[in-house]
């Protein structure tokens, strides 16, 4: 068995992937690299069925018709045989740490595992302005096995984003959480519905995952965001819906989910509310029915209670704060 499942779900990626796959290869026969060609039109599939030929006992390829990011991930959890499992987008990399970080996985491994290990993520922009590291290091202990128990309070810029965890397998198998296809940003949901079920960490502070911003077209771009603004509401219902925040009794790890949500919320709210049209106003209250239904007491509270109240002022007056909110979070975190 491996140590370690790295899938990358790969549409249209020629111009992009074998740098992806290139950081990827030096973990050597500890690591198996599932490609999937999620229905490319271009030389995608051509390139991954090259480097599976060249790396046959690392690289394993999947061909399937269309389904989205969120199909990829599914199908990464379906055919691993690693005891741990990591996305990496195609068009983002990982470090030289990448070595390293095995060694510490592999370390854990041995102390009975981790349910969770958590790393540094590097935004990486096309223009090199806004380039910055994100890392946990005034959040989470270093250097050993932890528990939420020993955790602290995180800041506004800080969430466990695909691009920061590596899952024990198992644990994603166990709660069978199945990603929804031709959704974006369905990502959140992959993390946010298995933290239920995390008890045992690993911090490790390097920036080991590079995400690249900059593409044309690509999913964090701001107008692509406002145009998905649908994509964002489902998949910040699918997080609120996958468990009700009351049923966690670990008085830490609540607080973090609730960070979490609040982080979600809010993103689904401005770029739903940027779009400034009475269609988008009309769908986001229709969510906040939807999710008033599975669990009135935090709908309630994320909507009418906590800061979001005041992007969620309908007219004129709200609109003005969603502005200033955007322009703050933008000036925190260039994620775009």
């Amino acid at each position: 068995m491996k140590l370690l499942t790295v899938t990358v779900p790969c549409y249209n990626s020629q111009d992009y992937m074998e740098k992806c796959l290139d950081s990827i290869l030096p973990g050597g026969e500890r690591v198996e690299i599932i490609i999937i060609d999620d229905g490319s039109k271009d030389n995608t599939g051509k390139i991954a069925d090259e480097y599976a030929a060249r790396y046959p006992s690392i690289v394993r390829v999947i061909h399937q018709e269309n389904g989205g990011h969120g199909e990829g991930i599914n199908q990464g959890v379906r055919h691993a045989t690693g005891r741990y499992f990591k996305t990496v987008d195609s068009d983002d990399w990982l470090s030289e740490d990448f070595p390293r970080f095995l060694d510490l996985l592999e370390e854990c491994d041995r102390q009975g595992g981790v349910d969770l290990f958590v790393t540094n993520y590097h935004y990486d922009h096309a223009d090199g302005k806004g380039d910055r590291s994100i890392n946990f290091s005034n959040a989470l202990p270093e250097g050993r096995i932890f528990t939420w128990a020993e955790t602290r309070p995180f800041r506004p810029d800080q969430i466990l984003m695909i691009h920061t965890v590596t899952f024990r397998t198992e644990l994603l198998r166990k709660t069978g959480l199945e990603m929804p296809k031709h959704t974006f940003y369905e990502d959140n949901y992959m993390v946010y519905g298995n933290l239920r079920d995390v008890e045992r960490m690993y911090y490790m502070n390097a920036d080991l995952y590079r995400y690249y911003i900059g593409r044309e077209g690509q999913s964090v771009q701001e107008d692509v965001m406002k145009k998905r603004y649908m994509h964002q509401i489902r998949a910040t219902e699918l997080c609120f819906m996958a468990y009700h925040l009351d049923d966690i009794k670990d008085k830490r790890k609540k607080s973090y989910c609730r960070h979490e949500l609040f982080i979600m919320f809010g993103i689904a709210t401005l770029f739903t509310r940027l779009n400034m049209t009475e269609e988008a106003d009309a769908d986001l209250e229709k969510m906040w029915e939807r999710l008033r239904s599975y669990d009135w007491k935090w709908a309630n509270y994320f909507r009418k209670k906590s800061p979001l109240r005041l992007v969620n002022i309908p007219g004129r007056k709200g609109a003005g704060f969603v502005k200033v909110a955007y322009n703050i979070s933008h000036r925190i975190v260039r994620f775009n």
